[in-house]
């Protein structure tokens, strides 16, 4: 009987320490990267081989690998690249080398799953200060790149999965970079992109959107260009989102618009109080401890946009019409104390009296 058929998925390779190594000998050889790379995937689950990957040489090699004619070397290149961002040292040496530039001309790969390879590996830095600080040069090209998804899906029935992956996970970078510094995205017409994003039929899509848009709307030309882009009907009906993220992160955009006069005369016009006040009234003591996180930023947001709006007449004349329940809010025993604060300051405000 003849042997098995060779799995290059388990290729042989050096024991110990050596190990390492004689990967990185492999990836110089053209047939031998995709074997190599593989193997270094599975041995980068030991803290030890990725600090031996990461400083014997691997990041070097990458520009090369980017480069790679074969797309199952480049996914698997960037696959294990997220494995080793994984870890604080693959992190800063990531971060402290010249690779960020090459790594995103893949994000116009024409392998998806290696663009989305790529999106993940983005979105994983961006979640700390330092790597959305780094990022932050890449985001006029991560804009171009939401911008051709727009036009592209304008005219689509429906989105693949892997679609809505990689669209979630730009959405997601674009937010933690906009937290950061919110100009560049805001300079790259990010308030309308994102603004065609939140009607999706996606709830991964809609949340996302919503929330990097509530990290644009901090600033005061973010706040103006929600106005200006009439994305104020939309979000107030997105504050009855069957997803609660959604629903709080609609309310946090308003909450921020609704400082400037523009922001509260169109909200008032809305009639958006007594949506605002449905909200912070509901009562979920029954739910697990994420979504009781989940709808408590839902109830904090509501509030602050509350207590904005009892400083337009209207919007104090209509409060105080409901004020008993402001503050049963702020006098429940059981509540938040995040949350009592919040309605003992919209009661303050809408009582206040010259």
């Amino acid at each position: 009987m003849t042997g098995a058929a060779e799995d290059w998925t388990r290729p042989t390779v050096a024991f110990g320490r050596r190990a390492v190594p004689q990967l990185f000998g492999e990836l110089h050889e053209p047939g031998g990267r995709l074997r190599a790379l593989t193997s270094l995937s599975l041995l980068t689950h030991d803290p030890e081989r990725v600090c031996q990957t990461v400083t014997g040489g691997f990041l070097e090699q990458l520009k090369v690998l980017f480069q790679d004619e074969d797309p199952s070397v480049r996914i698997k290149t960037c696959e294990l690249l997220h494995l080793l961002i994984s870890h604080s040292i693959g992190r800063r040496a990531l971060l402290s080398s010249s690779l960020l530039p090459p790594l995103s001309l893949l994000l116009d790969d024409s392998s998806s799953s290696c663009r989305r390879s790529v999106h993940r590996v983005l979105d994983r830095l961006a979640q700390l200060p330092a790597g959305a600080e780094a990022l932050l040069t890449l985001v006029p090209k991560l804009m171009l790149k939401l911008r051709e998804e727009v036009e592209e899906e304008e005219g689509e029935v429906e989105v693949e999965e892997e679609e809505e992956e990689e669209e979630v996970l730009l959405l997601s970078t674009i937010g933690s970079c906009s937290r950061l510094d919110p100009l560049p995205a805001l300079a790259s017409e990010g308030v309308s992109l994102l603004g065609r994003k939140l009607s999706h039929r996606s709830p991964n899509i809609r949340r996302e959107a919503a929330s990097a848009l509530m990290a644009l709307s901090v600033c005061e030309d973010g706040k103006h260009q929600v106005c200006e882009e009439a994305l104020l009907p939309v979000l107030v009906e997105l504050l009855q989102d069957g997803d609660v993220e959604v629903q709080a992160n609609a309310a946090g955009v308003i909450m921020y618009t609704v400082i400037i006069t523009a922001g509260k005369q169109r909200c008032l016009d809305l009639n958006v109080i007594p949506v605002l006040l449905h909200l912070v009234s509901q009562d979920k003591e029954e739910e697990e401890e994420e979504r009781k996180r989940r709808r408590k930023a839902l109830v904090m947001y509501s509030l602050r946009a509350l207590t904005a709006l009892a400083e337009a007449p209207v919007g104090r004349r209509l409060l105080l019409e409901q004020l008993p329940l402001l503050v049963k809010r702020s006098e429940a025993a059981e509540q938040d104390q995040d949350i009592r604060r919040a309605a003992k300051t919209a009661v303050r405000v809408v009582t206040w009296t010259p």
